[in-house]
Protein backbone atom coordinates (compact mmCIF):
# COMPACT_ATOMS: atom_id res chain seq x y z
CA UNK A 1 0.00 0.00 0.00
CA UNK A 2 1.43 3.55 -0.88
CA UNK A 3 -0.74 5.14 1.66
CA UNK A 4 -1.52 7.89 -0.93
CA UNK A 5 -4.85 8.88 0.14
CA UNK A 6 -5.43 10.45 3.60
CA UNK A 7 -8.85 7.97 3.78
CA UNK A 8 -8.48 4.87 5.39
CA UNK A 9 -10.07 1.73 4.46
CA UNK A 10 -9.40 -0.35 7.38
CA UNK A 11 -10.59 1.95 9.99
CA UNK A 12 -13.86 1.41 11.83
CA UNK A 13 -16.70 3.07 11.41
CA UNK A 14 -19.03 4.13 14.05
CA UNK A 15 -22.46 3.33 12.25
CA UNK A 16 -24.67 3.64 15.32
CA UNK A 17 -25.14 7.08 14.77
CA UNK A 18 -27.55 6.63 11.74
CA UNK A 19 -31.56 5.86 12.30
CA UNK A 20 -31.77 3.91 9.69
CA UNK A 21 -28.96 1.61 11.22
CA UNK A 22 -30.39 1.84 14.29
CA UNK A 23 -33.89 0.27 13.02
CA UNK A 24 -32.30 -2.51 11.20
CA UNK A 25 -29.82 -3.46 13.96
CA UNK A 26 -33.01 -4.07 16.56
CA UNK A 27 -32.55 -7.74 17.26
CA UNK A 28 -36.98 -7.25 17.82
CA UNK A 29 -37.46 -6.72 14.02
CA UNK A 30 -35.36 -9.41 13.25
CA UNK A 31 -38.00 -11.61 14.66
CA UNK A 32 -40.78 -9.74 13.12
CA UNK A 33 -39.39 -10.14 9.62
CA UNK A 34 -38.66 -13.90 10.46
CA UNK A 35 -41.90 -14.88 11.27
CA UNK A 36 -43.62 -12.81 8.19
CA UNK A 37 -41.37 -14.50 6.13
CA UNK A 38 -42.14 -18.06 7.49
CA UNK A 39 -45.55 -16.98 7.16
CA UNK A 40 -45.79 -15.84 3.93
CA UNK A 41 -43.46 -19.52 2.94
CA UNK A 42 -46.13 -21.42 4.67
CA UNK A 43 -49.05 -20.01 2.77
CA UNK A 44 -47.39 -20.13 -0.59
CA UNK A 45 -46.76 -23.79 0.17
CA UNK A 46 -50.03 -24.06 1.13
CA UNK A 47 -51.39 -22.48 -2.08
CA UNK A 48 -49.15 -24.49 -4.22
CA UNK A 49 -51.17 -27.69 -3.26
CA UNK A 50 -54.36 -25.98 -3.49
CA UNK A 51 -56.79 -27.60 -6.73
CA UNK A 52 -56.45 -25.81 -9.81
CA UNK A 53 -59.01 -26.53 -12.64
CA UNK A 54 -57.41 -26.88 -16.02
CA UNK A 55 -58.81 -25.08 -18.72
CA UNK A 56 -58.70 -24.53 -22.64
CA UNK A 57 -58.71 -20.84 -23.81
CA UNK A 58 -60.44 -19.64 -26.92
CA UNK A 59 -61.55 -16.71 -28.81
CA UNK A 60 -64.05 -16.02 -31.24
CA UNK A 61 -67.26 -14.56 -32.38
CA UNK A 62 -71.05 -14.87 -31.81
CA UNK A 63 -72.67 -16.89 -35.15
CA UNK A 64 -75.63 -18.98 -35.09
CA UNK A 65 -76.02 -22.31 -35.27
CA UNK A 66 -78.18 -22.97 -38.63
CA UNK A 67 -76.22 -21.36 -41.55
CA UNK A 68 -79.99 -19.99 -43.00
CA UNK A 69 -80.15 -17.84 -39.60
CA UNK A 70 -76.21 -16.33 -40.40
CA UNK A 71 -76.75 -12.48 -41.54
CA UNK A 72 -76.27 -13.16 -45.62
CA UNK A 73 -76.45 -10.11 -48.69
CA UNK A 74 -79.20 -10.00 -51.02
CA UNK A 75 -77.91 -10.82 -54.71
CA UNK A 76 -79.07 -9.59 -58.07
CA UNK A 77 -79.28 -12.49 -60.58
CA UNK A 78 -79.42 -10.03 -63.38
CA UNK A 79 -77.43 -6.68 -64.11
CA UNK A 80 -79.65 -3.62 -63.56
CA UNK A 81 -80.58 0.12 -62.35
CA UNK A 82 -81.53 0.97 -59.15
CA UNK A 83 -85.13 2.09 -59.86
CA UNK A 84 -87.15 2.38 -56.10
CA UNK A 85 -86.25 1.90 -52.38
CA UNK A 86 -89.22 0.27 -50.77
CA UNK A 87 -87.47 -0.01 -47.43
CA UNK A 88 -84.48 1.49 -45.19
CA UNK A 89 -81.26 -0.02 -42.89
CA UNK A 90 -82.73 -0.86 -39.60
CA UNK A 91 -86.46 -1.81 -40.90
CA UNK A 92 -87.86 -4.74 -40.41
CA UNK A 93 -89.31 -6.86 -43.18
CA UNK A 94 -91.04 -10.58 -44.30
CA UNK A 95 -90.19 -13.07 -45.99
CA UNK A 96 -91.82 -11.77 -50.09
CA UNK A 97 -91.67 -8.22 -49.37
CA UNK A 98 -89.98 -6.04 -51.92
CA UNK A 99 -86.97 -4.21 -50.74
CA UNK A 100 -86.08 -2.88 -54.35
CA UNK A 101 -86.99 -2.52 -57.88
CA UNK A 102 -84.48 -2.30 -60.51
CA UNK A 103 -85.08 -2.67 -64.32
CA UNK A 104 -82.90 -3.57 -67.63
CA UNK A 105 -79.64 -2.41 -68.77
CA UNK A 106 -79.63 -5.14 -71.50
CA UNK A 107 -80.85 -3.57 -74.71
CA UNK A 108 -82.81 -6.96 -75.66
CA UNK A 109 -85.25 -6.48 -72.58
CA UNK A 110 -86.06 -3.07 -72.84
CA UNK A 111 -89.00 -3.88 -74.89
CA UNK A 112 -92.39 -2.75 -72.29
CA UNK A 113 -94.19 -5.82 -74.47
CA UNK A 114 -91.80 -8.44 -75.06
CA UNK A 115 -93.96 -10.91 -72.69
CA UNK A 116 -96.87 -9.94 -75.03
CA UNK A 117 -95.14 -10.28 -78.50
CA UNK A 118 -93.55 -13.75 -77.44
CA UNK A 119 -96.76 -14.89 -76.66
CA UNK A 120 -98.60 -13.54 -79.74
CA UNK A 121 -95.33 -15.46 -81.53
CA UNK A 122 -96.46 -18.48 -79.65
CA UNK A 123 -100.03 -18.85 -80.59
CA UNK A 124 -98.91 -18.11 -84.16
CA UNK A 125 -96.14 -21.09 -84.29
CA UNK A 126 -99.21 -22.95 -82.05
CA UNK A 127 -101.65 -22.22 -85.26
CA UNK A 128 -98.75 -23.06 -87.61
CA UNK A 129 -98.48 -26.86 -85.82
CA UNK A 130 -102.03 -27.16 -86.09
CA UNK A 131 -102.21 -26.50 -89.54
CA UNK A 132 -99.39 -29.13 -90.13
CA UNK A 133 -100.93 -31.60 -87.55
CA UNK A 134 -104.63 -31.44 -89.27
CA UNK A 135 -102.43 -31.83 -93.22
CA UNK A 136 -100.78 -34.39 -91.80
CA UNK A 137 -104.03 -36.36 -90.95
CA UNK A 138 -105.44 -35.62 -93.96
CA UNK A 139 -102.86 -36.78 -95.82
CA UNK A 140 -102.67 -40.15 -93.64
CA UNK A 141 -106.44 -40.43 -94.61
CA UNK A 142 -106.04 -40.13 -98.41
CA UNK A 143 -103.61 -42.74 -98.37
CA UNK A 144 -105.55 -45.02 -96.87
CA UNK A 145 -108.43 -44.30 -99.55
CA UNK A 146 -105.96 -44.83 -102.07
CA UNK A 147 -104.81 -47.99 -100.92
CA UNK A 148 -108.73 -48.95 -100.77
CA UNK A 149 -109.15 -47.75 -104.13
CA UNK A 150 -106.29 -49.31 -105.41
CA UNK A 151 -107.31 -52.54 -104.39
CA UNK A 152 -111.01 -52.08 -106.04
CA UNK A 153 -109.64 -51.27 -109.08
CA UNK A 154 -107.19 -53.89 -108.97
CA UNK A 155 -109.95 -56.86 -107.57
CA UNK A 156 -111.65 -55.10 -111.04
CA UNK A 157 -109.42 -55.34 -113.27
CA UNK A 158 -108.34 -58.46 -111.90
CA UNK A 159 -112.21 -59.61 -113.07
CA UNK A 160 -111.42 -58.37 -116.38
CA UNK A 161 -108.71 -60.61 -116.67
CA UNK A 162 -109.79 -63.37 -115.48
CA UNK A 163 -113.12 -62.88 -118.22
CA UNK A 164 -110.77 -62.72 -120.79
CA UNK A 165 -108.69 -66.04 -119.80
CA UNK A 166 -112.23 -67.35 -119.54
CA UNK A 167 -112.89 -65.87 -123.44
CA UNK A 168 -109.91 -67.33 -124.09
CA UNK A 169 -110.90 -70.66 -123.50
CA UNK A 170 -114.28 -70.59 -125.16
CA UNK A 171 -112.90 -68.88 -128.17
CA UNK A 172 -110.10 -71.59 -127.97
CA UNK A 173 -112.79 -74.26 -127.86
CA UNK A 174 -114.97 -72.36 -130.36
CA UNK A 175 -111.76 -72.69 -132.67
CA UNK A 176 -111.23 -76.23 -132.20
CA UNK A 177 -115.21 -76.87 -133.22
CA UNK A 178 -114.67 -74.73 -136.35
CA UNK A 179 -111.71 -77.08 -137.42
CA UNK A 180 -113.81 -79.88 -136.89
CA UNK A 181 -116.63 -78.51 -138.43
CA UNK A 182 -115.01 -77.32 -142.16
CA UNK A 183 -112.91 -80.94 -141.33
CA UNK A 184 -116.60 -82.33 -142.10
CA UNK A 185 -117.71 -79.85 -144.51
CA UNK A 186 -114.69 -80.52 -146.25
CA UNK A 187 -114.99 -84.45 -146.52
CA UNK A 188 -118.90 -83.82 -147.41
CA UNK A 189 -117.30 -81.85 -150.36
CA UNK A 190 -114.89 -84.35 -151.70
CA UNK A 191 -117.46 -87.00 -151.34
CA UNK A 192 -120.15 -85.05 -153.09
CA UNK A 193 -117.70 -83.79 -156.01
CA UNK A 194 -117.14 -87.55 -156.41
CA UNK A 195 -120.50 -88.93 -157.07
CA UNK A 196 -121.33 -85.79 -159.01
CA UNK A 197 -119.13 -86.74 -161.18
CA UNK A 198 -119.95 -90.53 -161.32
CA UNK A 199 -123.34 -88.91 -162.13
CA UNK A 200 -125.22 -89.81 -158.54
CA UNK A 201 -125.30 -86.25 -157.19
CA UNK A 202 -126.73 -83.12 -158.82
CA UNK A 203 -124.81 -80.14 -159.76
CA UNK A 204 -127.01 -78.27 -156.95
CA UNK A 205 -125.73 -81.07 -154.13
CA UNK A 206 -122.29 -79.80 -155.09
CA UNK A 207 -122.96 -76.12 -155.08
CA UNK A 208 -124.79 -76.53 -151.28
CA UNK A 209 -121.55 -78.64 -149.65
CA UNK A 210 -118.99 -76.35 -151.42
CA UNK A 211 -121.05 -73.16 -149.85
CA UNK A 212 -121.59 -74.89 -146.48
CA UNK A 213 -117.41 -75.69 -146.95
CA UNK A 214 -116.95 -72.07 -147.61
CA UNK A 215 -119.18 -71.06 -144.50
CA UNK A 216 -117.05 -73.36 -142.54
CA UNK A 217 -113.76 -71.82 -143.28
CA UNK A 218 -115.19 -68.20 -142.66
CA UNK A 219 -116.40 -69.14 -139.64
CA UNK A 220 -112.59 -70.73 -138.86
CA UNK A 221 -111.15 -67.42 -139.60
CA UNK A 222 -113.56 -65.63 -137.74
CA UNK A 223 -113.21 -68.16 -134.99
CA UNK A 224 -109.42 -67.05 -135.29
CA UNK A 225 -110.17 -63.45 -135.05
CA UNK A 226 -112.04 -63.74 -131.86
CA UNK A 227 -109.28 -65.72 -130.25
CA UNK A 228 -106.64 -63.43 -131.09
CA UNK A 229 -108.51 -60.71 -129.79
CA UNK A 230 -109.69 -62.57 -126.42
CA UNK A 231 -105.87 -63.01 -126.12
CA UNK A 232 -105.55 -59.23 -126.43
CA UNK A 233 -108.01 -58.27 -123.78
CA UNK A 234 -105.79 -60.85 -121.66
CA UNK A 235 -103.10 -58.59 -122.37
CA UNK A 236 -104.61 -55.35 -121.95
CA UNK A 237 -106.00 -56.61 -118.63
CA UNK A 238 -102.52 -57.15 -117.44
CA UNK A 239 -100.91 -54.12 -118.73
CA UNK A 240 -104.16 -52.58 -117.19
CA UNK A 241 -103.22 -54.52 -113.60
CA UNK A 242 -99.51 -52.93 -113.80
CA UNK A 243 -100.75 -49.23 -114.63
CA UNK A 244 -102.95 -49.28 -112.26
CA UNK A 245 -100.52 -50.82 -109.35
CA UNK A 246 -97.96 -47.75 -110.93
CA UNK A 247 -100.08 -45.04 -111.13
CA UNK A 248 -101.81 -45.87 -107.14
CA UNK A 249 -98.16 -46.31 -105.66
CA UNK A 250 -97.01 -43.22 -107.06
CA UNK A 251 -99.90 -41.29 -106.00
CA UNK A 252 -99.36 -43.27 -102.19
CA UNK A 253 -95.71 -42.30 -102.21
CA UNK A 254 -96.19 -38.75 -103.08
CA UNK A 255 -99.21 -39.22 -100.29
CA UNK A 256 -96.57 -40.46 -98.02
CA UNK A 257 -93.74 -38.27 -98.64
CA UNK A 258 -96.08 -34.75 -98.09
CA UNK A 259 -97.48 -36.50 -94.99
CA UNK A 260 -93.37 -36.91 -93.72
CA UNK A 261 -92.97 -33.33 -94.84
CA UNK A 262 -95.93 -32.22 -93.04
CA UNK A 263 -94.89 -33.95 -89.88
CA UNK A 264 -91.32 -32.67 -90.19
CA UNK A 265 -92.76 -28.84 -90.42
CA UNK A 266 -95.30 -29.81 -87.40
CA UNK A 267 -92.32 -31.45 -85.39
CA UNK A 268 -89.61 -28.45 -86.34
CA UNK A 269 -93.31 -25.74 -84.87
CA UNK A 270 -93.44 -27.65 -81.96
CA UNK A 271 -89.69 -27.10 -81.45
CA UNK A 272 -89.87 -23.39 -82.04
CA UNK A 273 -93.12 -23.29 -80.05
CA UNK A 274 -90.97 -24.83 -76.75
CA UNK A 275 -88.42 -23.07 -77.71
CA UNK A 276 -90.67 -19.72 -77.48
CA UNK A 277 -92.54 -21.17 -74.25
CA UNK A 278 -88.79 -21.30 -72.81
CA UNK A 279 -88.01 -17.51 -73.35
CA UNK A 280 -91.74 -16.39 -72.54
CA UNK A 281 -91.16 -18.34 -69.48
CA UNK A 282 -87.56 -16.95 -68.71
CA UNK A 283 -88.81 -13.56 -69.82
CA UNK A 284 -91.56 -13.56 -66.86
CA UNK A 285 -88.90 -15.12 -64.55
CA UNK A 286 -86.81 -12.36 -65.65
CA UNK A 287 -89.68 -9.82 -65.04
CA UNK A 288 -90.33 -11.06 -61.59
CA UNK A 289 -87.07 -10.80 -60.75
CA UNK A 290 -86.68 -7.25 -61.17
CA UNK A 291 -88.86 -6.67 -57.47
CA UNK A 292 -85.53 -7.80 -54.83
CA UNK A 293 -87.80 -9.63 -52.22
CA UNK A 294 -86.52 -10.49 -48.82
CA UNK A 295 -85.86 -14.36 -48.91
CA UNK A 296 -86.85 -14.91 -44.80
CA UNK A 297 -88.19 -12.53 -42.16
CA UNK A 298 -85.08 -10.07 -40.69
CA UNK A 299 -83.76 -6.95 -40.16
CA UNK A 300 -82.00 -4.76 -42.81
CA UNK A 301 -78.58 -4.21 -42.01
CA UNK A 302 -77.22 -2.15 -44.50
CA UNK A 303 -77.78 -1.01 -47.93
CA UNK A 304 -75.23 -2.09 -50.37
CA UNK A 305 -76.54 -0.42 -53.57
CA UNK A 306 -76.91 3.00 -52.54
CA UNK A 307 -79.23 5.73 -54.10
CA UNK A 308 -81.32 5.76 -57.78
CA UNK A 309 -80.15 5.06 -60.96
CA UNK A 310 -77.05 3.37 -60.18
CA UNK A 311 -75.87 0.71 -61.95
CA UNK A 312 -74.78 -2.90 -61.23
CA UNK A 313 -73.50 -6.22 -63.09
CA UNK A 314 -75.09 -9.76 -62.08
CA UNK A 315 -74.25 -11.05 -58.47
CA UNK A 316 -73.99 -7.80 -57.12
CA UNK A 317 -74.94 -7.55 -53.51
CA UNK A 318 -77.98 -5.52 -52.77
CA UNK A 319 -78.46 -5.28 -49.14
CA UNK A 320 -77.28 -7.05 -46.24
CA UNK A 321 -80.38 -9.01 -43.61
CA UNK A 322 -79.98 -10.63 -40.38
CA UNK A 323 -82.64 -12.98 -39.68
CA UNK A 324 -85.28 -12.59 -37.22
CA UNK A 325 -85.35 -15.86 -35.35
CA UNK A 326 -82.03 -17.04 -34.39
CA UNK A 327 -80.31 -19.74 -32.62
CA UNK A 328 -76.98 -18.40 -31.53
CA UNK A 329 -74.23 -20.22 -31.13
CA UNK A 330 -70.43 -19.00 -30.36
CA UNK A 331 -67.49 -19.75 -32.84
CA UNK A 332 -63.97 -20.43 -31.29
CA UNK A 333 -60.79 -21.17 -32.15
CA UNK A 334 -58.24 -23.69 -30.29
CA UNK A 335 -54.81 -23.91 -30.24
CA UNK A 336 -53.82 -27.75 -32.43
CA UNK A 337 -52.03 -28.81 -29.01
CA UNK A 338 -55.30 -28.33 -27.43
CA UNK A 339 -57.68 -30.36 -30.04
CA UNK A 340 -57.37 -33.52 -28.84
CA UNK A 341 -59.29 -32.02 -25.98
CA UNK A 342 -62.31 -31.22 -27.58
CA UNK A 343 -65.20 -33.37 -28.25
CA UNK A 344 -69.08 -32.98 -29.01
CA UNK A 345 -71.30 -32.72 -25.99
CA UNK A 346 -68.08 -31.29 -24.09
CA UNK A 347 -69.88 -28.39 -21.48
CA UNK A 348 -67.60 -24.96 -21.95
CA UNK A 349 -67.62 -21.35 -20.51
CA UNK A 350 -68.60 -18.46 -22.10
CA UNK A 351 -67.46 -14.96 -21.84
CA UNK A 352 -69.71 -12.39 -23.76
CA UNK A 353 -67.76 -9.36 -24.75
CA UNK A 354 -69.63 -6.19 -23.06
CA UNK A 355 -71.01 -8.46 -20.80
CA UNK A 356 -69.93 -7.58 -16.98
CA UNK A 357 -67.94 -10.82 -15.99
CA UNK A 358 -65.71 -11.93 -13.49
CA UNK A 359 -63.70 -15.22 -14.05
CA UNK A 360 -61.17 -17.13 -12.10
CA UNK A 361 -59.88 -19.59 -14.60
CA UNK A 362 -58.87 -22.24 -11.84
CA UNK A 363 -62.06 -21.82 -10.18
CA UNK A 364 -64.95 -21.67 -12.06
CA UNK A 365 -67.10 -22.07 -8.42
CA UNK A 366 -66.16 -18.41 -7.72
CA UNK A 367 -66.79 -16.78 -11.51
CA UNK A 368 -69.49 -14.32 -12.40
CA UNK A 369 -71.29 -13.53 -15.53
CA UNK A 370 -70.40 -16.65 -17.41
CA UNK A 371 -72.59 -18.61 -19.62
CA UNK A 372 -72.92 -22.39 -20.48
CA UNK A 373 -72.43 -24.12 -23.79
CA UNK A 374 -71.75 -27.37 -24.83
CA UNK A 375 -69.42 -28.38 -28.46
CA UNK A 376 -71.56 -29.09 -31.63
CA UNK A 377 -68.88 -29.61 -33.85
CA UNK A 378 -65.32 -29.71 -33.92
CA UNK A 379 -63.46 -28.50 -37.20
CA UNK A 380 -61.53 -31.25 -39.03
CA UNK A 381 -58.75 -29.29 -40.87
CA UNK A 382 -57.34 -26.03 -39.64
CA UNK A 383 -58.22 -22.51 -40.47
CA UNK A 384 -54.22 -21.44 -42.75
CA UNK A 385 -55.70 -17.96 -42.00
CA UNK A 386 -55.73 -18.34 -37.61
CA UNK A 387 -53.29 -21.34 -37.53
CA UNK A 388 -56.22 -22.93 -35.10
CA UNK A 389 -58.99 -25.43 -35.28
CA UNK A 390 -62.36 -23.73 -35.51
CA UNK A 391 -65.29 -25.03 -32.90
CA UNK A 392 -68.99 -24.72 -33.05
CA UNK A 393 -70.81 -24.31 -29.86
CA UNK A 394 -74.35 -23.96 -29.04
CA UNK A 395 -76.24 -22.92 -25.42
CA UNK A 396 -76.52 -25.25 -22.69
CA UNK A 397 -80.23 -26.22 -22.45
CA UNK A 398 -79.48 -27.30 -18.48
CA UNK A 399 -78.55 -23.70 -17.68
CA UNK A 400 -78.92 -19.67 -17.72
CA UNK A 401 -79.89 -18.76 -21.05
CA UNK A 402 -77.59 -16.62 -22.91
CA UNK A 403 -78.63 -12.60 -22.64
CA UNK A 404 -80.71 -11.66 -25.19
CA UNK A 405 -79.01 -8.48 -26.34
CA UNK A 406 -75.82 -10.27 -27.93
CA UNK A 407 -76.22 -10.17 -31.42
CA UNK A 408 -74.38 -12.69 -33.84
CA UNK A 409 -70.60 -10.76 -34.26
CA UNK A 410 -70.28 -10.05 -30.78
CA UNK A 411 -66.95 -11.31 -29.48
CA UNK A 412 -66.77 -14.15 -26.98
CA UNK A 413 -64.15 -16.11 -24.84
CA UNK A 414 -64.71 -19.65 -24.19
CA UNK A 415 -62.84 -21.86 -21.83
CA UNK A 416 -63.05 -25.73 -21.59
CA UNK A 417 -62.95 -27.25 -18.09
CA UNK A 418 -61.18 -30.00 -17.33
CA UNK A 419 -59.16 -31.92 -14.71
CA UNK A 420 -58.62 -30.57 -10.69
CA UNK A 421 -54.88 -30.28 -10.30
CA UNK A 422 -52.16 -28.76 -7.87
CA UNK A 423 -51.35 -25.57 -8.54
CA UNK A 424 -47.72 -26.62 -8.79
CA UNK A 425 -48.62 -28.91 -11.27
CA UNK A 426 -49.96 -26.61 -13.39
CA UNK A 427 -47.25 -23.90 -13.07
CA UNK A 428 -44.66 -26.70 -13.73
CA UNK A 429 -46.67 -27.94 -16.94
CA UNK A 430 -47.16 -24.04 -18.54
CA UNK A 431 -43.37 -23.45 -18.19
CA UNK A 432 -43.02 -26.75 -19.45
CA UNK A 433 -45.30 -26.14 -22.21
CA UNK A 434 -47.30 -29.59 -21.91
CA UNK A 435 -51.16 -29.88 -23.05
CA UNK A 436 -52.86 -30.35 -20.16
CA UNK A 437 -53.92 -34.05 -19.30
CA UNK A 438 -56.08 -36.27 -21.38
CA UNK A 439 -58.97 -37.74 -20.70
CA UNK A 440 -61.83 -39.21 -21.93
CA UNK A 441 -65.08 -37.75 -22.19
CA UNK A 442 -68.08 -39.79 -20.56
CA UNK A 443 -71.63 -39.37 -20.37
CA UNK A 444 -72.31 -38.15 -17.13
CA UNK A 445 -69.44 -35.20 -16.38
CA UNK A 446 -68.70 -35.09 -12.95
CA UNK A 447 -67.53 -31.71 -13.23
CA UNK A 448 -70.77 -30.46 -14.40
CA UNK A 449 -70.92 -28.81 -10.93
CA UNK A 450 -68.38 -26.69 -11.82
CA UNK A 451 -70.02 -25.24 -14.78
CA UNK A 452 -72.89 -23.91 -13.10
CA UNK A 453 -73.36 -20.66 -14.17
CA UNK A 454 -72.67 -17.94 -10.74
CA UNK A 455 -74.80 -15.36 -12.33
CA UNK A 456 -76.87 -13.22 -10.15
Amino acid sequence: MLNISKYKLNKEEDLSRFESMKFVNFKNRYITFNKIMATLGIIFLIFMFLPWTQNVRGSGYVTTLNPSQRPQSIQSAIPGRVEKWYVGEGDEVEKGDTIVFISEVKSEYFDPNLLDRTQAQITSKSFSRSSYTEKAEQLSRQIVALKQERELKLEQTKNKLEQANLQVKSDSIDLEAAKTQISIAQRQFDRIEQLEAEGLKSRTDLENKKLKLQESQAKLISQQNKLLSSKNKVLNARIEISTIKTGYDNKISKAQSERLSALSAQYDTEAEVSKLENELSNYTFRTNMRYIKAPQDGFINRAIQKGIGETFKAGAEIVSIMPTEVELAVETYIRPIDLPLMHPGEEVRIIFDGWPAIFFSGWPNLSYGTYGGKIVAVERSIDPSKGKYRVLIKPNENQTDWPDVIRAGSGAKTLALLKDVPIWYEIWRQINGFPPDYYLPTKDNNNSNKNQNTEK
